[in-house]
């Protein structure tokens, strides 16, 4: 893990509905930007909420 990581929670729109992923990045467009690597470019997000972990 690296300095600075947050636990993002990411609503996205699949084919079967809305989906809620934990992604851990520096910031909310890395967040973005891990989803849409994972899931392609054509993904819907809906949001991007922040949860902070203590480590």
């Amino acid at each position: 893990m690296r300095c600075g990581v947050k636990c993002f929670y990411v609503t996205i729109e699949k084919e079967d509905g809305t989906t809620l992923l934990p992604v851990y990045a520096r910031s909310t467009v890395e967040a973005r930007k891990a989803v849409r690597r994972e899931y392609g470019k054509e993904t819907s997000i809906h949001s991007v909420r922040t949860k902070e972990i203590n480590i």
